[in-house]
């Protein structure tokens, strides 16, 4: 690795050169590779080995997971589709590379370029923050987007969603469901219906198979809204201990729906690294648990249509609603930032996020919603939060003072 990094230091462009782009990139692969060449010269400083680069590069760890079992879902998906589930383990591997792969290379090709062009005309160093969204927003997409629209959505979130805002640590939303929502209002059919979850393409000699839909268990849940309960039959029966949805399969992942928020397992797998490395919100995931968990007590109590009969810890289990718990609330720019805080945003996150999918089926997904509003409102909870304590703290001091 010495012999690697004397090179790259060789090989260093001048910052203030004909080509300042590529200064830029090279500073981005060398602080990502090795520690950064800047010292702390007087003062107080903390000393850590972690900065925001292996922070971010710990996260994409823990998306890793969700990122393998996305790409054998899509291909044991494709499969089911042809009536070919018993297809061997690495055909599903190799169909589901063919179409995972081209997603994250577009997302991280086309957003990291932009990146370079906003550190070169503003003359600073390449920022971290993206090498998180460019993992996060391939998978929260369906599997059979168009990589334009994916090339779009993304310089959309760079741009609109962060830069606009002064770049990485001052944007409000979360970049990665600002292109997944741009790309559900700008182009509903490519992100919703029963078209675009796995994808059916077929070689000579191959159909589909007879009865295959396409449909998310959510979809299917949405369907039921409007209809009194007890008239869907078959759509309840798919999420019984023996059905499509069960809650062992939606656990594992066994089901249709976005590359990388199909599987419950993988995900906790990856909310375990965040949590002992002490990077991810704790209070935020557990919170927004038991807001979704409550929001489904709620509807179980009250309900008239099978949707809100469902039970509590399936409507955790299926949909995005675990991906959005532990990767996209907790996103620490746009997250709430007090203690207090950070378990209000999350219970409410949860609680809005079960809210919207059951009495909006043109929604069935409302997760992005909930998080993306949350991420709006997380401002205001910080500020009443403080405000709080400021007044609990005076009243304090008038005691002691009287």
């Amino acid at each position: 690795m010495k012999a690697l990094e004397n090179f790259m230091r060789k090989m260093e462009p001048k910052k203030d050169g004909k080509l300042p782009l590529a200064h830029t990139i090279w500073d981005g692969t060398y602080t990502f590779l090795f520690t950064p060449a800047q010292t702390t010269k007087k003062g107080v400083h903390i000393r850590d080995g972690v900065d925001l680069k292996r922070t971010m590069f710990t996260v994409v760890i823990a998306l890793i997971p969700a990122l393998l079992f996305g790409i054998w879902n899509t291909g044991h998906q494709h499969y089911i589709a042809l009536g070919m589930d018993s297809a061997p383990f690495w055909d599903k591997i190799l169909f589901g590379a063919i179409k995972v792969l081209p997603l994250v290379i577009v997302s991280y090709a086309v957003g990291l370029g932009v990146e370079f062009l906003f550190a070169a005309s503003k003359g600073h160093p390449i920022q971290e923050g993206f090498l998180v969204s460019g993992m996060l927003i391939p998978l929260c997409m369906p599997v059979e987007v168009p990589l334009w629209m994916v090339a779009v959505a993304t310089i959309f979130a760079v741009v609109i969603g962060k830069e606009v805002f002064g770049g990485t640590g001052m944007n409000i939303l979360n970049p990665a469901l600002t292109a997944r929502a741009f790309l559900f209002f700008a182009y509903p059919t490519k992100m919703s219906g029963d078209k675009v979850w796995v994808s059916t393409s077929t070689e000579a000699g191959q159909s589909v198979a007879d009865g295959f839909t396409g449909a998310t268990a959510l979809g299917d849940l949405a369907t039921t809204v409007g209809q009194p309960m007890g008239q869907n039959a078959e759509v309840v029966s798919k999420f019984g201990a023996d059905g499509t949805y069960s809650l062992f399969n939606a656990f594992m992942g066994w089901i249709p729906g976005s590359v990388g928020e199909t599987s419950a397992l993988a995900i906790l797998i990856g909310a375990a690294i965040l949590l002992i490395t002490g990077i991810g919100s704790w209070k935020i995931m557990f919170s927004f648990l038991v807001g979704g968990l409550v929001m489904g007590g709620i509807f179980n109590a009250f309900a008239v249509n099978d949707f809100m009969e469902l039970n509590p810890l399936h409507h955790v289990l299926i949909g995005g609603f675990m991906f959005g718990m532990v990767f996209m609330a907790t996103d620490p720019v746009s997250a709430a930032q007090t203690s207090m805080g950070k378990w209000i945003y999350g219970f409410l996150g949860g609680l809005f996020a079960i809210m919207i999918r059951v009495f909006n089926p043109a929604y069935p997904e409302g997760v992005m919603l909930a998080i993306l509003f949350m991420n709006v409102m997380a401002p205001m909870i910080d500020h009443y939060v403080v405000q709080s304590n400021i007044k609990k703290r005076q009243k304090r001091a008038q005691v002691v003072a009287a």
